[in-house]
């Protein structure tokens, strides 16, 4: 029987609590958007199917919880994945100084050969940006 995708790849959402991993997930995988705050219990996936160069390609996006008491969850979460997408807020200066701590989460869990996107969310709220993109350069990923 053939299958219904040509490959499926396992991608991983982090980052601090609140920066909007959630968001991005519902906007990517359902095209929707709810401006209503809730915290993700653990860990949630949606999977979106996209074409690619005439091939169908499966994605399995995980989200997580940004919350210190639910990642218990750690290890087996990085385990297999293929990418990660390391969310900060471009409005939350603490969340952005956290980000090096989340690539080593990364080095210390995930395969080395696993592909890392570093995502600034909530650009939209202009008035209220605290990191800058210049700021990036010290970031080694």
């Amino acid at each position: 029987s053939t299958s219904e995708y040509d490959y499926l790849f396992k991608l991983l959402l982090i980052g601090d609590s609140s920066v909007g991993k959630s968001c991005l997930l519902l906007r990517f995988a359902d095209d929707a958007y709810v401006d209503t705050y809730i915290s993700t219990i653990g860990v949630d996936f949606k999977i979106r199917t996209v074409e690619l160069d005439g091939k169908s390609v499966k994605l399995q996006i995980w989200d997580t919880a940004g919350q210190e008491r639910f990642r218990t969850i750690t290890s087996s979460y990085y385990r297999g994945a293929h990418g990660i997408i390391i969310v900060y807020d471009v409005t939350d200066r603490e969340s952005f100084n956290n980000v090096k701590q989340w690539l080593s989460e990364i080095d210390r869990y995930a395969s080395d050969s696993v592909c890392k996107l570093l995502v600034g969310n909530k650009c939209d709220l202009v008035d209220s940006k605290v990191v800058d993109t210049e700021e990036l350069a010290v970031i080694n990923i």
